[in-house]
């Protein structure tokens, strides 16, 4: 009963639209007064719970994707892209994913990435007769190819409440980033096949060179980054400083970095990264009293009395992510669920890396549903566009996604093999 009091006052806080943090923290600190416990315990649950090693490499992360959005990085990579596929019917689309597929190695977040690609992509495809919405839909889901491919900063948090080794996570997270690019690809393909007129100019052998040579330096983070981690070289913390070191080298050498600059970066790192970690903080001390409730157990118990099947456990999981996801910013909806929803896993007989990525893929998807979908509020944003009219191009493109989830939920190895290859 008191657990589901705390819940009922955190999501009647979030109706009213207080900030997340604190939308936890009132009901959960109203908890530990009620039941006689010290606020220096609070304090100290709720340090604990960002007081991590592994956590360092967030703001690491997300100073890499600042920096490389603000030093031409993905012009970059467009500029090479669409030199490639420009004589491909649908090619603007391709190149679309494919800016997402290499930004992604350097960003880690959906929204940093429909920030940069909204302003980039959008203009460019309408600007080639691409319809608007067929636009404003692939940006929107290119860019959750950000938080699954590694550095992923939804992976770091998962990695960190679950206590799994975060390398073993960036290797599973590979694939399935992949097919979520395969997955827009197809939809494309299959777009482009009523439009023959969407074909761009095939381009010259020289201006191939330029551009490729161009993005010589952008296409070296990703080799810096997971040679460094899947050989051993250094943790996944410290690739995030060494990442940083080398794409804040690639922009002072582009000189497209200054000290007003390099001011409005730090503010930027400063801000994301403050929020994401009270928000961690307040959670921890959320999974404290549902731990003291039992909650997971409860749960786990009501579970098991419906199916003792993993696959269809997992499959109720996914809808439950999914709405979750709707409502709940990631990296609170992670450190929120994963106490309560991976012990049940485990009792199920699913790997808690597995798991962890149909995890993370379920919580981006809710990032392009209403209400609270915080890439169509971003895109929406940067492009000047109506969420209705940002939402009605981003639904076709939920169906690969939901594919996409369904193959990773249903066929585990494809999440596994690479780190069991690696042996993480």
């Amino acid at each position: 009963m008191s657990a589901a009091l705390v819940v009922t006052g955190i999501l009647a806080l979030l109706l009213l639209r207080v900030p997340i943090a604190f939308a936890i923290l009132g009901p959960t600190l109203v908890y530990m007064v009620a039941t006689d416990h010290s606020t220096g315990l609070s304090l100290r649950t709720a340090a604990q719970e960002i007081d991590s090693f592994p956590l360092l490499a967030v703001p690491l992360f997300i100073l890499l994707g600042v920096v490389a959005n603000h030093t031409g990085i993905a012009d970059r990579i467009f500029s090479f892209a669409q030199a490639l596929l420009g004589r491909v019917r649908g090619s603007m689309g391709y190149v679309n994913i494919g800016v997402s597929v290499g930004f992604s190695w350097m960003s880690g977040s959906a929204l940093a990435d429909v920030a940069g690609m909204g302003k980039l992509m959008v203009p460019a495809m309408t600007a080639r007769g691409y319809p608007r919405r067929f636009a404003l839909g692939l940006t929107a889901a290119s860019s959750l190819i950000s938080p699954v491919m590694p550095p992923s900063i939804p992976a770091i948090v998962y990695a960190s409440v679950a206590a799994v080794s975060t390398a073993a996570l960036f290797a599973a997270a590979v694939v399935p980033a992949f097919l979520i690019a395969a997955g827009l690809a197809l939809s494309v393909f299959l777009w482009s096949l009523r439009r023959p007129d969407q074909r761009g100019e095939r381009a010259e052998p020289g201006e191939i060179r330029s551009s490729f040579v161009r993005v010589l330096g952008p296409l070296g983070a990703p080799l810096v980054l997971f040679g460094g981690i899947l050989s051993g070289l250094f943790t996944p913390t410290e690739a995030a400083a060494v990442g940083t070191a080398y794409v804040v080298f690639l922009g002072l050498c582009y000189r497209r970095l200054s000290l007003p600059a390099l001011g409005r970066i730090v503010v930027d790192t400063a801000t994301t990264a403050a929020s994401i970690a009270i928000v961690l903080a307040a959670s921890g001390l959320l999974g404290w009293v549902l731990a003291r409730e039992q909650v997971p157990q409860s749960i786990a118990e009501a579970l098991m009395g419906v199916t003792d099947n993993p696959v269809v456990f997992l499959i109720l999981v996914n809808l439950c992510l999914i709405l979750i996801g709707t409502v709940l910013e990631p990296v609170a909806a992670l450190v929120i669920t994963v106490p309560v929803l991976l012990p049940i896993a485990v009792e199920f007989g699913v790997d808690p890396v597995h798991f962890g990525v149909i995890t993370i893929v379920n919580l981006m998807i809710g990032l392009l549903t209403p209400p609270l979908g915080g890439v169509l509020f971003v895109l929406g944003s940067s492009t000047r566009t109506p969420m209705s009219e940002v939402f009605r191009g981003t639904a076709p493109f939920l169906l690969p996604l939901l594919c996409v989830l369904t193959l990773l939920t249903l066929a585990p190895d494809l999440v596994l093999f690479l780190p069991e290859y690696l042996g993480l």
